[in-house]
């Protein structure tokens, strides 16, 4: 009974802060996306292509999320955006109140687009809102037809599934037609993209949707 009541006050702070979050993004008509996928998706790599394709569209930033190191950021900021490091020091996910306290090194003044690139793990970045708009999960070719089944929590929640490294389709026994059906069954209203990081495969569909999501924000703001 302790440990259910400790993780409710945890998780009910935390939703304090995301609604702080939600407002002050709403209110500078700022488009949060909470980017989240198991370790070595393609997370980095994605955000490298959006930033490219979108670069003379929006103003764009992100707050990277690791456990140690900072290399996926030192990527990011080579593409001229503005990033902000938060190392978790062993923690598996990303909270509100360490999205508040990076949001506020950003010089957010004309900013549309914020990108939160979450800690690697299919399991805890689900629990914790961050006060973003919508939730993006990615998933790849690679690690086989079971994640969306055996995680439905973090597919569940998420307005778009993005499945990636599609060009390495023929040397593995993925089958689109099992992970379409998976999503649909566990969230019909997610939207899926289907895209290879590494030739640019499925960008043009991926970043044409981030633009309408974004001019749908400000529109609505």
């Amino acid at each position: 009974m302790v440990q259910i009541k400790l993780e409710s006050q945890i998780l009910g702070a935390n939703d304090l802060i995301a609604r702080r979050n939600s407002a002050h993004f709403q209110e500078n008509q700022i488009l949060a996306i909470n980017l989240m996928s198991s370790p070595g998706s393609g997370k980095t790599t994605l955000l490298e292509r959006t930033i490219d394709a979108l670069a003379d569209s929006l103003k764009m930033a992100v707050i990277e999320g690791d456990l140690y190191t900072d290399q996926d950021a030192q990527r990011i900021e080579k593409k001229g955006v503005k990033v902000v490091q938060i190392n978790t020091d062993g923690t598996c996910h990303l909270d509100a109140g360490m999205v508040e306290r990076a949001f506020k090194e950003i010089a957010y003044d004309g900013l549309q687009l914020l990108f939160v690139e979450n800690v690697g793990n299919l399991v805890c970045p689900a629990e914790f809102n961050l006060g973003e708009d919508l939730r993006v999960v990615l998933a790849t070719t690679t690690e086989g037809n079971d994640k969306i089944t055996k995680y439905p929590l973090i597919f569940r929640e998420a307005q778009a599934v993005v499945l990636n490294k599609i060009d390495l389709l023929p040397y593995t026994d993925f089958s689109l037609e099992q992970f379409q059906e998976d999503v649909q069954r566990i969230n019909p209203q997610a939207r899926i993209f289907m895209i290879s990081g590494r030739t640019g495969q499925g960008i043009d569909e991926w970043t044409q949707w981030l633009l309408e999501e974004v001019r749908y924000k400000i529109s609505t703001g």
